[in-house]
């Protein structure tokens, strides 16, 4: 009987040692999550009126839950990964550039530099950004060279087996400065300064005369990076019909693909991007980074290319929102009544235009605040520099102008013994104003926001 048992319990153990060892033998699958195959619907999302109604949002499930693929978990079959090299010098002329050690490193398929690029040059306004820096880099996250690799890792590690050789350029990091006649000339051109905008309106000298006091002050603003959780990605591969096909995190896919079969030189219909959900984009995912460089890439190699921005990249070699320089002059009457305004706006655009033309109109037409100002003028300047370049971020100009006027006000207020809610109550638009550019306003609400806001917040009490 104890044999028996004995037999039983070794042929047990047999067993759960084979059961242990045919699973080792399987490959590594994670436990899937089951989810429900039958998801309510709120009332909401069942009307066709539903204005005003509360709603969840279609992707906020997925987001949740961790199921949102995003280009980074994105694979396709034989797809190698790619990585740029960056300048790491403010300003300076390449004399050479040496990929060949880079080349013989393991795993490397393809390298890339700027004069292989069919139109090395992209920009949603001016054309003056080369993908790869080919003969002049003019900030230090301009790239150089790319190297497409079978891992992430050989691909960094190729990159430092690139040689280059500059022959360093004067630096121009301040837009004040660069504005001067004898500036070093960043873009070669006559000037430094490649966008103006002017606006005015009725006697700007003869309000001042008219005023009681005279306020005057410069307003500056820096630099501000995006950091989107997602930085900017993108894969791209051909077809044996010669089309290529790119997954990004673009924007704004139909200017991007614009752009990408300008520099490819290929016919717009030849170009297939599609836009995956973006993880945060707030206006720095507006325009083309590394599309056509892996496109050159995979054509090389004949394989998916996978390109995603490390954090250091993001920061370096993506655009941020512009800093502004911002001198205000405003006379006032005794009252507290704005009776002239001179605003001189200078918009630091980095290396590269990007968007800084449309940045600076905006910013212009808005430098005056929601205020009714009979006398105005306002020059705005948009200024190459050797830094990082700007582009669009949430705004558009606003944000800094706003900070500038709003600023100057409460300095105005706290130099008339004027009450910060008051002297905006004065100035502020109504029903009929006029903009500083003739646009005759309608729908005004100014007012009636500044008293439910101070309200809500309890002003007047706190004032007390």
């Amino acid at each position: 009987m104890v044999d028996e048992v004995k037999v039983a319990e070794k042929t047990e153990k047999l067993e759960s040692l084979r059961k242990i060892d045919d699973n080792l033998r399987l490959p590594s699958v994670p436990e899937r999550i089951a989810f429900p195959k039958e998801i309510g619907v709120s009332a909401a999302r069942m009307q066709t009126p539903a204005v005003g109604q509360r709603a969840t949002r279609p992707d906020g499930r997925m987001h949740g839950l961790g199921q949102t693929k995003y280009i980074d978990d994105m694979f396709f079959p034989g797809m190698i990964h790619a990585k740029i090299k960056r300048a790491g010098i403010a300003h300076a002329k390449i004399k050479s550039i040496d990929v060949s050690e880079a080349e013989k490193m393991p795993g490397v398929m393809a390298t890339l530099i700027g004069s292989e690029i069919p139109v090395n040059s992209f920009g949603p306004s001016l054309q003056d950004q080369p993908l790869l820096a080919d003969d002049v880099v003019r900030h230090a996250g301009d790239g150089v060279a790319a190297v497409a690799a079978v891992t992430e890792q050989q691909a960094l590690d190729a990159l430092d087996k690139i040689k280059i050789e500059y022959e360093e350029l004067p630096n121009v990091f301040d837009p004040v400065e660069a504005m001067k006649e004898n500036a070093y000339k960043i873009h070669n051109n006559e000037s430094n300064v490649y966008a103006t905008k002017t606006i005015m309106k009725g006697d700007v000298e003869k309000g001042f005369a008219d005023s009681n006091f005279i306020f005057e002050r410069t307003f500056t603003t820096q630099m501000v990076e995006h950091v989107p959780m997602e930085p900017h990605a993108s894969i791209g591969q051909w077809d044996a019909n010669g089309r290529v096909t790119l997954h990004s995190s673009l924007g704004r896919i139909t200017l991007g693909r614009a752009d990408i079969a300008r520099t490819l030189e290929l016919p717009i219909n030849r170009v297939r991007v599609i836009a995956t959900i973006v993880g945060g984009n707030f206006g720095g995912k507006n325009e083309i980074t590394t599309e056509p460089i892996i496109a050159l890439l995979s054509k090389k190699t004949g394989r998916p290319v996978k390109c995603v921005f490390t954090r250091e990249d993001e920061f370096i070699s993506s655009t941020t929102r512009h800093p502004f320089v911002m001198e205000y002059k405003t006379g006032m009457s005794k009252e507290g009544k704005i009776m002239a305004r001179k605003v001189r706006l200078i918009c630091d655009g980095g290396a590269y235009c990007s968007w800084s033309e449309t940045t600076l109109g905006k910013a212009c037409i808005l430098s005056a605040g929601p205020y009714n100002i009979e006398n105005l003028h306002v020059d705005a300047y948009a200024v190459y520099t050797t830094k990082t370049m700007t582009g669009a971020m949430r705004g558009f100009g606003a944000p800094q102008v706003c900070f500038a006027y709003e600023s100057h006000m409460d300095d105005m207020a706290a130099e008339l013994g004027i009450e910060p809610l008051e002297i905006r109550l004065q100035n502020a638009f109504n029903e009929g104003s006029a903009s500083p550019t003739g646009q005759v306003l309608e729908a005004v609400v100014v007012r009636d926001s500044l008293e439910m806001a101070t309200e809500r917040f309890g002003w007047k009490e706190w004032q007390r």
